[in-house]
C-alpha cells in the first residue's frame, strides 16, 4: 500500500479548491499560510501556536492575517482596473468595505490603509458604525456610504462628516428619509450627497437570496424613486443626487444573476440620468461570494464564478445598458464585505477528548442461561460472512429493537440490555469494516460511517465563534493543522464546549454534496491535537453570542516578515475574556460575588465544616477562577485550589480519552 504523503491530505481536505492558494502544508506536516497568494515563504501554524503558548496563551486562539485583507483589497481593486482597461470603460471604480461584516478596528484600519492608492471607501450601516467610519482618516475622494434606517442623529453625523470634508452619501431606502436629509442638511448648512436605493425585480441566488427583490427589506419602489428624485429636485436639491444604489444579497452564487441585476439597475440610472439627474455613481452593493467547499458551483455554499469574472460582467453589463440608451457610464461602486474579510482569521481549537460509539469498557462475558434475543445477537456476529452481512445488519437491527421493548416490559435487565447494545454494535462495526471491499455500498451501510463516528471533544463554543454554522447551516473549511503527513483513520463529528445540544458540527465541506463526518487522527495520549476552521473572518468574529457565557477567544495578528524567524512576527496580543468580565457584561458585580463567597465561607469557617486555611485557600481560589479564561484549561495539569485543570485519563481501548471536571 502506497504510504500516505502530504499530497494525500491536501487531497482528502481539498485545500487546493477552497484555499485560493492561501493554505498548503509543509513537508513536515503542518498547516501553512501564505498571505500573498502562494507567492513567497508560508507562516507554520504550529509555529504560530507555541509562540501564542510561550506568551501565556490558551486555546481556542484566533490568528488573524492582516496581510491577507490587504491582498484581497488590492487584488479586488486591481481586478476591477483590469476589467476595466481590457472594456475602454470611460469611467472608474471606487468601492467601500461595508463594515458590518467585521468592524474589529484592526480589520476597518488595515482595509483603509491597503485602499489608499483605490481611493477605498467603508460604508456603514447603523449610528455606531458611522461613528466609527467618519473617525477614519480616508483619502479625500474616498466614499463613506451610508446604509440602513437613519435617524436625525445619523443624518446629522454624515451632513457633519460633510462639512469636515469627507465625501459621505446618504443612501435614501424609505421615503420619510427623503424629508429628513433636505432638513438636516439646512439645518447644518451644507449641501447632501444623496443615493438612492431601487428594489429590483431581480432576485440573488443562495442562502440570502430573499433579501434581493421586490420584497425585500430596504429599497424604493419605482414610484417611490420618482417621488425622491422629484422632491429633492423642487428643494433644489437635485445636484445633490449622486448615486444610485442596489443589492440581490450577500454570498450570490450565480454570476447570471448579477448579471440580470446590474442590467436592471443601469437600466434605472440610464433613465433617471435623461431625466436630467446626473448620477456620478452606480453601486452594485455586495454579493461577491466566497468559494466555502471549493466546488465552484453554484450551490450555496460555493460560487460559479471567479473575481476577475465577477469585474468583467459587471463592467461590461453597465457599459452595455450605458451605450443602448446613449448615456455618459457611471464610476462603479461595489460593497464587497465577505470577500475582502472572509480568508484573513483562522480558529484553533484544541481536542481534548473524544467519545467512540459503541464502545464497552466493562466486561460482559458469555453465559448459558442468556435470554434468546442475546444468543440470536451472538449467532449473528459468530456466523456473519461478506455474502449475508446486509441480511445479518437488518436481523441485527430488528433483535435490538426486540430487546429494548423486552426492556421497557421488564422481562430484561439492564446487564443484558448492556450485551445486546454491545453486541449490536460490534455487528456494524464488522459490517463497516467490509467496504473498502464492497463494488457497491448499499444506503443502510453507507449511514454506519456516520452512525459510528466518533465524537471529537473541541475546545471552543459554535455560538460564539461560528454562529452562521449553528444558525443557517453555513460550511466552513475544517482541517487538523498537524500530522497531515500521517493518514487520518478516524471519522468523527466535532462538539463544543457548551450544555446545548446544538454545539456541533456535523456537516463538512465536499465537491460533490456536504460530508456528515470528517476524517481525523487517532488521538494520542499525552500529545495535543489542533483542528482548525478556516473562512470565519465574515460575520463569525461580531455576530457570536455569550451562550453558557463563553467570551472572546484570545488572539494573535501574525505578520509576514522574512527577516524574522519562520518568517513572520507577531504584532499585536489580544487577549479574550475572562469570567469577571462577561459575568459584569449580564449585571453580575464580580466583586459583589466575591464577598458574597466570602461571608458564606466565613459562616462555613464559623460553624467547623471549614478549616480557616482552607477557607483562605478556597477564597483564592474562587477569585482566581473569576480572573481566569473562560474556555477549558489545558495548559496547566496540576488539580489544586490555584490551578484547577481537567486530567486526561486513557480508556481501555487507548482512542478515547475523557477528561475529569
Amino acid at each position: 500500500m502506497k504510504p500516505w504523503g502530504v499530497s494525500d491530505s491536501l487531497k482528502l481536505y481539498q485545500i487546493e479548491h477552497w484555499g485560493d492558494q492561501y493554505f498548503n502544508i509543509n513537508p513536515g506536516g503542518n498547516l501553512t499560510v501564505h498571505p500573498r497568494q502562494g507567492q513567497g515563504p508560508g507562516i507554520d501554524l504550529m509555529k504560530v501556536i507555541q509562540e501564542a503558548g510561550a506568551q501565556g496563551l490558551e486555546m481556542p486562539l484566533l490568528v488573524r492575517f492582516q496581510d491577507i485583507i490587504r491582498h484581497r483589497v488590492i487584488q479586488l481593486n486591481e481586478s476591477m482596473r483590469k476589467a476595466i482597461a481590457e472594456a475602454n470603460y470611460p469611467g472608474r471604480y471606487q468601492g467601500v468595505y461595508p463594515i458590518k461584516v467585521n468592524q474589529m478596528r484592526e480589520v476597518v484600519e488595515e482595509v483603509v490603509d491597503a485602499g489608499r492608492d483605490y481611493d477605498y471607501g467603508l460604508e456603514a450601516g447603523s449610528k455606531a458604525e458611522l461613528t466609527a467610519v467618519l473617525s477614519q482618516e480616508l483619502q479625500p475622494n474616498a466614499l463613506i456610504i451610508v446604509n440602513g434606517y437613519k435617524d436625525y442623529s445619523v443624518m446629522k453625523l454624515a451632513m457633519m462628516g460633510i462639512k469636515l470634508g469627507k465625501r459621505v452619501i446618504v443612501v435614501i431606502e424609505k421615503l420619510s428619509e427623503v424629508h429628513q436629509i433636505v432638513q438636516v442638511a439646512k439645518e447644518v448648512g451644507v449641501i447632501p450627497q444623496v443615493g438612492v436605493r431601487c428594489k429590483l425585480n431581480s432576485k440573488g441566488s443562495g442562502k440570502w437570496e430573499s433579501s434581493g427583490g421586490e420584497l425585500a427589506k430596504f429599497g424604493l419602489t419605482t414610484p417611490e424613486i420618482l417621488y425622491t428624485v422629484n422632491y429633492l429636485k423642487e428643494q433644489g436639491f437635485a445636484e445633490s443626487v449622486k448615486l444610485l444604489h442596489f443589492h440581490v444579497g450577500s454570498q450570490v452564487t450565480n454570476i447570471r444573476t448579477i448579471k440580470d441585476a446590474v442590467k436592471e439597475a443601469s437600466r434605472f440610472y440610464a433613465e433617471l440620468y435623461k431625466m436630467g439627474f446626473k448620477l456620478e455613481f452606480l453601486d452594485v452593493g455586495g454579493g461577491l461570494g466566497v468559494d466555502y467547499d471549493g466546488s465552484h458551483t453554484d450551490f450555496e455554499s460555493s460560487m460559479n464564478y471567479s473575481l476577475q469574472e465577477y469585474c468583467a460582467d459587471v463592467v461590461y453589463s453597465i457599459q452595455e445598458i450605458c451605450a443602448n440608451e446613449e448615456v455618459p457610464v457611471p464610476n462603479i461602486v461595489s460593497e464587497s464585505g465577505r470577500a475582502i474579510a472572509a480568508h484573513h482569521s483562522v480558529l484553533i481549537v484544541n481536542i481534548f477528548g473524544s467519545i467512540e460509539v459503541g464502545t464497552t469498557p466493562l466486561d460482559l462475558p458469555e453465559a448459558e442461561d442468556e435470554p434468546v434475543v442475546i444468543k440470536e445477537m451472538r449467532g449473528l456476529l459468530k456466523n456473519m460472512t461478506f455474502k449475508n452481512m446486509l441480511e445479518y445488519l437488518n436481523e441485527a437491527i430488528n433483535r435490538k429493537e426486540e430487546a429494548m421493548g423486552l426492556f421497557k416490559h421488564g422481562q430484561l435487565n439492564l446487564q443484558e440490555r448492556a450485551i445486546v447494545e454491545h453486541l449490536f454494535w460490534k455487528v456494524c462495526r464488522k459490517v463497516h469494516s467490509a467496504i473498502p471491499d464492497m463494488r457497491y455500498v448499499p444506503e443502510e451501510v453507507e449511514k454506519l460511517t456516520k452512525s459510528l463516528s466518533d465524537q471529537y471533544l473541541a475546545n471552543f463554543s459554535i455560538f460564539q465563534s461560528m454562529p452562521d454554522h449553528w444558525a443557517i447551516g453555513q460550511l466552513f473549511p475544517v482541517v487538523p493543522i498537524h500530522r497531515l503527513d500521517e493518514e487520518p483513520t478516524r471519522n468523527a463529528t466535532l462538539v463544543d464546549i457548551t450544555c446545548d445540544s446544538d454545539g456541533k458540527v456535523s456537516k463538512f465541506v465536499d465537491l460533490r454534496d456536504v460530508k456528515d463526518t470528517l476524517r481525523v487522527h487517532p488521538l494520542k495520549d499525552g500529545e495535543p491535537y489542533y483542528m482548525a476552521f478556516f473562512l470565519t473572518g465574515a460575520y463569525q468574529d461580531i455576530m457570536g453570542d455569550l451562550h453558557n457565557l463563553f467570551g472572546k477567544v484570545n488572539e494573535v495578528h501574525a505578520f509576514l516578515d522574512e527577516t524574522e524567524p519562520g518568517g513572520y512576527y507577531i504584532e499585536e496580543v489580544i487577549r479574550g475574556n475572562n469570567i469577571a468580565s462577561v459575568l459584569s457584561w449580564i449585571q453580575y458585580s464580580p466583586a459583589h460575588l466575591e464577598k458574597e463567597i466570602k461571608q458564606l465561607i466565613d459562616k462555613k469557617v464559623r460553624e467547623g465544616v471549614v478549616k480557616p486555611r482552607e477557607g483562605v485557600e478556597l477564597q483564592n481560589f474562587y477569585e482566581n477562577v473569576l480572573q481566569g479564561y473562560t474556555y477549558i484549561d489545558h495548559m496547566k495539569p496540576n488539580l489544586t485550589p490555584q490551578n484547577l485543570s481537567p486530567q486526561p485519563v486513557a480508556s481501555e481501548n487507548n482512542r478515547t480519552t475523557e477528561y475529569l471536571q
